[in-house]
């Protein structure tokens, strides 16, 4: 893939080494916002939609420069638009309906959509988002979408009789997306594919659909592929093949303990490493985050590496999230600091 990296450097970037900081997508919303979303949702209400939109367009804009304000290479406005990584894309695909939620575990409901006709692209998902946000920021703008694969394996398919043929059709649908997206400017772009970490076995399907998404994207555009925790071993190195530029992963999470599955030289994409866990509300430190940074250095040199948390944050309390992505940037610029100055070398050791 061509070299997408160094757009994103910024202009004031005060070390020579660059390691590329961002997140993987949802933040935490203001507590003002999901009240905001209540009123709404009250039929006996009088807030309106002109009053919800200015609501999401004020959460956006303040994330946005919160993420700014943390010191991210590359930002976006923390999925302050969406609920849910499905539901969002399949209440604007045509083809898909709701009807009803369905118990997933404990007493937690997923509203599980079906696909009852063929899927198409109507208008733009996404355009409006990207836009605003891309608008309001001073940094470049991600956009994270959900995946063809995972949007196929978590829905109902009660037209395809194809689970597969149902992913395809999708992924041509995802690339329609993209392709809106790159026309308003867009040039980094994540796929979201969790559902990968479950079924590992269907790696060929989602290269399959990879290959759809970006076909006659322009070069300049960064395709990031990012796979929540699961057992890595399972799909690499078949992941060498697929047509991205960026594979993340979820390594914090699990102490490191699936390193070795990517050790060895081998590694083709770059790398998004995790290097702040998700699932505790535990700030980590500084110079733990550095020695975390300095993992994904066994892998691939410091040009290659792009620093993240482990996954979307927006389960954890929002001071807990800041305080994350704080460290995360100050122990990123400290590595970068260290390679400049020989104290680390490119290869970690």
């Amino acid at each position: 893939m061509t070299d997408t990296r160094e757009r994103f450097r910024p202009a004031d970037h005060p070390n020579d080494h660059f390691l590329l900081t961002t997140v993987v997508g949802s933040y935490p919303k203001p507590t003002w916002l999901n009240r905001a979303r209540d009123l709404r949702d009250d039929d006996s209400s009088a807030f309106d939609d002109e009053a919800w939109n200015e609501a999401v367009n004020d959460a956006s804009r303040v994330i946005t420069h919160e993420h700014e304000h943390a010191g991210l290479d590359v930002v976006c406005d923390g999925e302050m638009r969406r609920e849910e990584m499905v539901e969002f894309f399949a209440e604007r695909i045509d083809g898909y309906e709701f009807n009803g939620p369905v118990k997933v575990w404990g007493h937690n409901y997923f509203d599980k959509p079906s696909v009852v006709s063929e899927v198409s692209y109507d208008e733009p998902w996404l355009r409006e988002e990207y836009e605003f946000t891309t608008d309001i920021a001073e940094r470049p703008v991600k956009v994270p979408i959900t995946g063809p694969y995972t949007l196929a394996s978590w829905s109902f398919d009660e037209a395809y009789g194809s689970e597969e043929t149902l992913a395809y059709e999708l992924a041509d649908l995802v690339n329609e997306e993209i392709s809106s997206l790159v026309a308003a400017g867009a040039r980094y772009i994540q796929i979201d594919e969790p559902a990968l970490a479950t079924t590992p076995d269907d790696h060929a399907i989602v290269g399959e659909c990879l290959e759809r998404i970006v076909a006659d994207l322009p070069d300049d555009v960064r395709i990031g592929l990012h796979v929540c925790y699961g057992d890595y071993s399972r799909i690499y190195p078949e992941i060498n093949d697929y047509p991205i530029d960026e594979f993340d992963v979820e390594l914090a999470n699990g102490d490191y303990d699936q390193l070795d599955v990517f050790t060895g030289g081998d590694f083709e994409p770059d790398l998004g490493l995790g290097v702040v866990d998700v699932h505790t509300t535990d700030i980590e430190s500084v110079a733990q985050i550095e020695r975390n940074i300095e993992h994904g250095l066994e892998i691939v040199p410091p040009e290659k590496l792009t620093i993240s948390p482990d996954c979307g944050v927006k389960l954890l309390p929002r001071d807990v999230a800041r305080g994350k992505i704080e460290n995360m940037v100050r122990a990123t610029r400290n590595v970068e600091a260290d390679l400049d100055s020989g104290d680390i070398d490119s290869s970690g050791t």
